[in-house]
């Protein structure tokens, strides 16, 4: 296994992909990369500086830290749900996607059998599942939601780099099986009464870290050198059960 190295964490996640068939599922998959591409592309992320793995519907990302996070933030803002937008428009209303994003840091290793191991990993990927997500892309009009890491949002977030404005982000409760964790969501709170916002408001360790658990990814993964990587595309991190049909 190699030493864990510090990088970005950035993963994409088709909302209600096991619902669709197989010919709307590979087509989504396609729509899925033209869109990360369009986005890291907007921020400078080639691939020499980043390893990406796929995960059927989910593409995820380690990024090298010489890539501006401001950067990638703004693209996410941006760049992300225009290139959604004009994909989605120009197909039927069945077929168009909806992603959940998620912006996060930390160690990761890669272990002899080009898997992804980490428990910062998992710990974003608890993140990509967690219900104040799925039930913010569930309640919005767009097509989009970006979750950022309490890391992101204090070290990037905050201070409001151009382009980023900190008060559009809100501060939500995700669940975990390490325990309760802090993480910043994109877009207009839950009203005061609602469920969700008394959940959001309860009191939850200022630190949080995920401990244990590590995350296990395989896949074609492409290196600072630019070369590939092929292995099987085989994961065994935990996924939550999918969620009824949106209404």
């Amino acid at each position: 296994m190699t030493d864990p190295v510090y990088r970005t964490i950035l993963l994409f996640d088709i909302e209600q992909f096991g619902s669709r068939d197989d010919v709307e599922q590979a087509f989504l998959r396609r729509v899925l990369y033209d869109v990360v591409d369009a986005t890291l592309a907007a921020a400078s992320v080639d691939e020499a500086t980043r390893l990406r793995a796929d995960r059927g519907d989910s593409v995820m990302a380690l990024i090298d830290t010489q890539v501006s996070v401001p950067t990638l933030v703004k693209a996410l803002l941006t760049e992300t749900p225009a290139h959604l937008h004009n994909k989605n428009r120009l197909i039927a209303s069945s077929a168009q996607m909806r992603l959940r994003i998620v912006l996060s840091s930390g160690y990761v290793a890669i272990d002899e059998l080009d898997g992804w191991v980490g428990s910062d990993l998992n710990h974003a990927v608890r993140l990509l599942n967690a219900d104040p997500l799925r039930d913010a892309l569930k309640r919005r009009e767009g097509d989009s939601v970006l979750c950022v890491s309490d890391g992101i949002y204090e070290g990037v977030v905050r201070h409001g780099p151009l382009g980023v404005r900190p008060e559009d982000f809100h501060r939500i409760t995700v669940d975990t099986k390490e325990g309760p964790t802090v993480a910043w969501l994109h877009g207009q709170p839950e009203s005061a009464d609602s469920p969700a916002a008394s959940a959001e408001a309860a009191s939850v360790p200022d630190s949080p870290g995920p401990q244990g658990y590590g995350t296990h990814i395989n896949g074609d993964q492409y290196g600072q050198a630019g070369g590939t990587h092929h292995g099987d595309q085989t994961f065994n991190f935990t996924r939550t059960a999918r969620d009824d049909e949106r209404r």
